[in-house]
Protein backbone atom coordinates (compact mmCIF):
# COMPACT_ATOMS: atom_id res chain seq x y z
CA UNK A 1 0.00 0.00 0.00
CA UNK A 2 1.31 3.40 -0.95
CA UNK A 3 2.24 5.85 1.81
CA UNK A 4 4.29 9.02 1.93
CA UNK A 5 6.83 7.09 4.02
CA UNK A 6 7.99 5.61 0.70
CA UNK A 7 10.43 7.96 -1.10
CA UNK A 8 9.03 7.06 -4.55
CA UNK A 9 5.51 7.96 -3.41
CA UNK A 10 6.71 11.28 -1.95
CA UNK A 11 8.42 12.13 -5.25
CA UNK A 12 5.31 11.11 -7.21
CA UNK A 13 2.99 13.37 -5.20
CA UNK A 14 5.43 16.32 -5.23
CA UNK A 15 5.82 15.98 -9.01
CA UNK A 16 2.07 15.87 -9.55
CA UNK A 17 1.61 18.98 -7.38
CA UNK A 18 4.31 20.77 -9.40
CA UNK A 19 2.38 19.99 -12.61
CA UNK A 20 -0.77 21.80 -11.47
CA UNK A 21 -1.70 24.93 -13.44
CA UNK A 22 -4.25 27.67 -12.78
CA UNK A 23 -6.19 26.50 -15.85
CA UNK A 24 -6.74 22.93 -14.55
CA UNK A 25 -10.46 22.15 -14.29
CA UNK A 26 -12.13 19.82 -11.81
CA UNK A 27 -13.47 16.50 -13.03
CA UNK A 28 -15.80 16.49 -10.02
CA UNK A 29 -16.61 18.67 -7.02
CA UNK A 30 -16.97 22.41 -6.57
CA UNK A 31 -13.41 23.52 -5.74
CA UNK A 32 -11.16 25.29 -8.18
CA UNK A 33 -7.61 23.98 -8.52
CA UNK A 34 -6.42 26.95 -6.47
CA UNK A 35 -8.91 26.18 -3.70
CA UNK A 36 -7.81 22.54 -3.74
CA UNK A 37 -4.21 23.61 -3.22
CA UNK A 38 -5.23 25.61 -0.14
CA UNK A 39 -7.42 22.75 1.12
CA UNK A 40 -4.52 20.29 0.87
CA UNK A 41 -2.14 22.71 2.61
CA UNK A 42 -4.52 23.19 5.52
CA UNK A 43 -5.09 19.44 5.85
CA UNK A 44 -1.35 18.80 6.24
CA UNK A 45 -1.07 21.72 8.64
CA UNK A 46 -3.83 20.22 10.78
CA UNK A 47 -1.85 17.00 11.21
CA UNK A 48 1.26 19.06 12.04
CA UNK A 49 -0.62 20.87 14.82
CA UNK A 50 -0.78 24.20 12.99
CA UNK A 51 -4.57 24.32 12.50
CA UNK A 52 -7.58 23.28 14.56
CA UNK A 53 -10.31 21.04 13.15
CA UNK A 54 -13.31 19.69 15.06
CA UNK A 55 -14.35 16.05 15.03
CA UNK A 56 -17.23 15.34 12.67
CA UNK A 57 -20.39 13.54 13.67
CA UNK A 58 -20.90 10.22 11.90
CA UNK A 59 -23.77 7.75 11.55
CA UNK A 60 -21.31 4.80 11.35
CA UNK A 61 -18.40 3.71 13.56
CA UNK A 62 -15.17 5.64 12.87
CA UNK A 63 -13.15 2.43 12.90
CA UNK A 64 -15.21 1.06 10.01
CA UNK A 65 -14.81 4.23 7.95
CA UNK A 66 -11.07 4.31 8.74
CA UNK A 67 -10.60 0.70 7.69
CA UNK A 68 -12.49 1.27 4.44
CA UNK A 69 -10.68 4.54 3.72
CA UNK A 70 -7.14 3.39 4.45
CA UNK A 71 -7.03 -0.36 3.94
CA UNK A 72 -9.43 -1.28 1.15
CA UNK A 73 -7.57 -0.82 -2.16
CA UNK A 74 -10.11 1.32 -3.96
CA UNK A 75 -10.29 4.97 -4.89
CA UNK A 76 -12.07 7.30 -2.52
CA UNK A 77 -15.61 8.26 -3.57
CA UNK A 78 -16.34 11.74 -4.87
CA UNK A 79 -18.44 14.17 -2.89
CA UNK A 80 -17.42 13.25 0.67
CA UNK A 81 -17.65 16.57 2.57
CA UNK A 82 -14.55 18.15 4.05
CA UNK A 83 -14.68 19.33 7.67
CA UNK A 84 -15.97 22.95 7.69
CA UNK A 85 -12.54 24.28 8.75
CA UNK A 86 -10.99 22.71 5.63
CA UNK A 87 -13.93 23.39 3.28
CA UNK A 88 -12.99 26.06 0.77
CA UNK A 89 -16.63 27.07 0.39
CA UNK A 90 -17.04 27.56 4.15
CA UNK A 91 -14.20 28.33 6.58
CA UNK A 92 -11.10 27.27 4.66
CA UNK A 93 -8.32 29.78 4.02
CA UNK A 94 -9.04 31.48 0.68
CA UNK A 95 -6.49 31.38 -2.16
CA UNK A 96 -4.18 34.35 -2.62
CA UNK A 97 -1.62 33.84 -5.41
CA UNK A 98 -1.31 30.51 -7.27
CA UNK A 99 2.47 30.06 -7.27
CA UNK A 100 2.79 31.22 -3.67
CA UNK A 101 -0.01 28.91 -2.54
CA UNK A 102 1.41 25.96 -4.48
CA UNK A 103 4.81 26.58 -2.85
CA UNK A 104 3.06 26.62 0.55
CA UNK A 105 1.44 23.26 -0.27
CA UNK A 106 4.77 21.73 -1.26
CA UNK A 107 6.36 23.07 1.93
CA UNK A 108 3.55 21.66 4.10
CA UNK A 109 3.71 18.34 2.23
CA UNK A 110 7.48 18.06 2.73
CA UNK A 111 7.18 19.02 6.41
CA UNK A 112 4.45 16.38 6.85
CA UNK A 113 6.63 13.76 5.15
CA UNK A 114 9.75 14.72 7.11
CA UNK A 115 8.24 13.79 10.43
CA UNK A 116 4.94 13.69 12.21
CA UNK A 117 4.59 15.35 15.61
CA UNK A 118 4.82 13.14 18.71
CA UNK A 119 1.20 13.93 19.65
CA UNK A 120 -0.87 12.98 16.62
CA UNK A 121 -4.33 14.49 16.34
CA UNK A 122 -7.34 12.32 15.56
CA UNK A 123 -8.67 12.40 12.02
CA UNK A 124 -11.98 14.34 11.94
CA UNK A 125 -13.76 11.30 10.45
CA UNK A 126 -11.47 8.31 11.10
CA UNK A 127 -10.66 9.06 14.75
CA UNK A 128 -7.33 8.01 16.35
CA UNK A 129 -4.54 7.57 13.80
CA UNK A 130 -1.14 5.88 14.01
CA UNK A 131 1.87 7.30 12.13
CA UNK A 132 1.27 4.67 9.40
CA UNK A 133 -2.39 5.68 9.17
CA UNK A 134 -1.44 9.35 8.67
CA UNK A 135 1.24 8.45 6.12
CA UNK A 136 -1.27 6.36 4.20
CA UNK A 137 -3.86 9.17 4.44
CA UNK A 138 -1.19 11.66 3.29
CA UNK A 139 -0.80 9.72 0.06
CA UNK A 140 -4.49 8.92 -0.51
CA UNK A 141 -5.77 12.44 0.21
CA UNK A 142 -3.26 13.99 -2.18
CA UNK A 143 -3.90 11.35 -4.84
CA UNK A 144 -7.67 11.85 -4.58
CA UNK A 145 -7.47 15.61 -5.13
CA UNK A 146 -4.75 15.46 -7.77
CA UNK A 147 -6.90 13.01 -9.78
CA UNK A 148 -9.78 15.45 -9.29
CA UNK A 149 -7.79 17.86 -11.49
CA UNK A 150 -6.43 15.32 -13.95
CA UNK A 151 -3.00 14.95 -12.38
Amino acid sequence: MKTVAQPACRREIASRIAELTPSDRARWGSMSVHQMICHQTEAYRYVLGQKQVAMAGLPIPRSLLKFAGLRIPRRWPHGFPAPPELDQNRYGTPPVEFEQDRAALLAAFHEFCAGLPPQLPPHPYFGPMSPWDWQRWGYLHADHHLRQFGR
